[in-house]
């Protein structure tokens, strides 16, 4: 399992976060080239080398040219959905961008839809979230964790004047997240670094175990005196269990809705980023026959599947609690078998493999052209992953 530890002693921002990953090793070029698929103009980025606290560290700057426009939940949306990134970066992009509208309306009392990100600000948020999407994709890192977070002190200026540290919104977004508060009187962790973390971290704990195989250091803007204003990443591996603690359950019970519609709705489900939905026949109050529907989610898509749930179901009320989920490490190799070319799902822990399992779909295509049994076709692309994976 390949991961990342993030080490906020100086508190998290999206700029101090990416350069942290540039100076890990990811070339400035690639990720220039990567947010060109954004389509968005009007911004440079910079790399320069800085010291804080006498520590050399990474410096990205976003220069925002002047002229921009104020972006709405849409606008944003819009501007993600229609690049060419990958859809896992666009699919966490726009979750950790629901996460900050829907946090800036609760504070500042607006409407979702109406609420929007100032000009400057709105490009500005916009490359440093998928700027780290990017950062994790082309890394291939599988988990992220994160030491607590310390969020400074006094008092920071806003748009909306002058606000206590931590803002508002840094205070909302980090619901559920381990923090604390230090005296250098300055905003350390600001919005956009709490949505990052809060979407993306599995668990907030001291340095897990791991071979580490690149550290990077990112450079905020001040340089303190009292400590360097610098986030660390650390990169390796790790043979432990995959844990995600972090994972939602998202459950309720039906007894009034046509069957027909839980394959619309679970088909829906999965397409906006469910982990997992299934049904569950069971019996409720009068032994009437019903169904329950549970619906597997990181938590921050958890409002999303809510949403769909409420609109194309009968239910009145959802329940919905953390749990722990196990998996093993995935990988996928392919065989070329007598009737064709297969891939095949291996699952690890470590060097120990678990699970050996032919690709079903692909097995089931082949047994269909040729008129073979699916069962000889599984058999020998097993045979054939077992022999590789003894050989290695």
């Amino acid at each position: 399992m390949r991961i990342a530890y993030l080490d906020c002693p100086s508190g998290i921002s999206g700029d101090m976060l990416i350069a942290a990953f540039v100076s890990s090793g990811i070339k400035i070029e690639t990720l220039k080239r990567e947010l060109s698929r954004l389509k968005l103009n009007g911004y440079e980025i910079r790399q320069r080398t800085v010291k804080r606290a006498g520590l050399k560290a990474t410096k990205i700057d976003v220069k925002i040219r002047k002229g921009q426009t104020e972006r709405r939940w849409a606008d944003v949306r819009n501007i993600i959905e229609k690049s060419s990134l990958s859809n896992g970066v666009k699919q966490r992009a726009i979750n950790i961008f629901r996460l900050i509208f829907k946090a800036e309306a609760k504070v500042h009392g607006g409407d979702f839809n109406r609420i929007h990100l100032h000009e400057l600000g709105a490009v500005d948020c916009i490359i440093d979230i998928v700027g780290t999407l990017v950062c994790l994709e082309y890394l291939r890192i599988d988990r992220l964790y994160c030491s607590p977070i310390n969020l400074g002190s006094g008092a920071v200026r806003t748009d909306h004047g002058l606000l206590p540290v931590p803002a508002p919104v840094t205070c909302e977004l980090l619901r559920g997240v381990t923090v604390y508060s230090s005296s250098i009187p300055s905003e350390l962790t600001t919005p956009t670094g709490s949505a990052i973390v809060a979407a993306l971290v599995q668990d907030f704990t001291p340095l897990p175990r791991m071979e580490i195989e690149a550290i990077g250091y990112g450079a905020g803007e001040k340089d303190f005196k009292e400590q360097p204003n610098i986030l660390r990443v650390f990169i390796g591996r790790s043979e432990q269990h995959v844990v995600d603690r972090g994972i939602k359950v998202i459950e309720t019970n039906i007894d009034d809705m046509n069957p027909q519609i839980y394959e619309y709705v679970i088909d829906k489900l999965l397409e906006k980023g469910a982990l997992d939905a299934f049904i569950t026949p069971i019996l409720m109050k009068k032994t009437r026959p019903a169904s329950k529907l549970t619906v597997l989610s990181d938590s921050s898509n958890v409002e999303q599947l809510t949403d769909i749930i409420f609109k194309e179901t009968t239910t009145f009320g959802l329940r919905v609690f953390e749990a722990e989920r196990r998996i093993l490490e995935r990988e996928f190799i392919g065989v070329e078998t007598a009737f064709g070319r297969v891939n095949v799902k291996i699952g690890r822990m470590g060097k120990q493999t678990y699970k050996v399992q032919p690709e079903y779909e692909e097995c089931k295509t082949i047994a269909l052209e040729k008129g073979i049994p699916i069962k000889e076709i599984m058999d020998e692309a097993k045979a054939l992953a077992i022999a590789r994976i003894s050989s290695a």
